[in-house]
């Protein structure tokens, strides 16, 4: 293992919320396959996630684009698109808000149906999914699989929001008779991954994942840090359908050294993303061990 590929694991484990799951359920329970959330999409080898929100747009976090430029690939329902535009909120602030990323592609995907994004601000004690290819393990001891090691096993999990306030969502990683049946949290590789619910009118993402408090990753206790998507319903439809959005005073279009995640720099950015860039389908689409 090259030093920049170990560096990009110990940073995309710090900063990306597979899922770690309750101590006392089977894993299998919350193994899944591509078609419980088809829009997903997958940027790195070890995860970074987004979803699908119209046919050429992809939601995801700011702090997970580093390595996303025009040309590069993402996965999608088994097949790689290519990227033409990143789009970055321009007041993102690492580890506090604004956590926010629009992808363009080049092309639009025709095979899947994408997600719908909150409107409302009725968040509030609503129960979500999580899903990912990222590290797991459980809440006893935490993560103990990281996203690599994962080898692209997709995963959900369930939890309630806590916590809606301006920009962010909070869900809490609840052990004994609080939890839900599949109560988990986010795991290393699950940066820009959804919380997400069904309905009637097809899947609706609630929440972007973006970092974790109060604890170490994955143990019992710890609050899940989500951007709010409702927050943003504006700034995605003015970025979605403007002429040109690189020229919108809201938006950047590469984070700069002082937003880049913790230990990485601008010197190393070819190198890791050399690493971690993907060239063929990674999410393993069934529930087998």
């Amino acid at each position: 293992m090259n030093k920049a590929f170990f560096t990009t694991l110990l940073i995309m484990s710090f900063y990306s919320n597979a899922i770690v799951i309750k101590h006392d359920k089977n894993d299998f329970n919350y193994k899944t396959n591509i078609n419980e959330f088809p829009p997903l999409a997958t940027f790195y080898v070890g995860g970074a996630h987004g979803s699908l929100i119209a046919p050429k747009w992809i939601l995801t976090a700011a702090h997970a684009s580093f390595c996303i430029e025009k040309g590069s690939k993402v996965e999608i329902n088994g097949k790689l698109e290519t990227i033409e535009n990143l789009f970055i909120h321009k007041l993102y602030k690492p580890g506090s808000s604004h956590d926010i990323a629009l992808v363009e592609l080049a092309q639009a995907v025709q095979a899947v149906k994408p997600a719908i994004i909150e409107t409302k601000n009725n968040e509030l004690n609503k129960q979500v999914w999580f899903i990912g290819i990222g590290g797991t393990g459980n809440g006893l001891i935490g993560e103990t699989v990281d996203n690599f090691a994962n080898k692209g096993v997709l995963r959900k999990a369930q939890n309630q929001v806590t916590y809606a306030q301006g920009p962010l969502l909070k869900f809490k990683f609840d052990n004994g008779s609080e939890a839900l049946p599949l109560e988990g949290v986010s795991g290393g590789g699950d940066s820009g991954g959804p919380a997400y619910i069904k309905t009637k009118s097809g899947i609706k993402v609630l929440g972007i994942s973006s970092r974790f408090e109060k604890g170490g990753i994955g143990k019992y206790g710890i609050d899940e840090v989500y951007t709010r998507v409702s927050y943003f319903n504006d700034w995605i439809h003015e970025v979605i359908y403007h002429p040109n959005p690189s020229s919108l005073a809201s938006v950047t279009t590469k984070l700069s050294q002082s937003k880049l995640p913790a230990g990485l720099t601008t010197e190393m950015l070819p190198m890791v993303c050399k690493d971690i860039t993907i060239t063929q389908p990674v999410v393993k689409s069934n529930t087998s061990d």
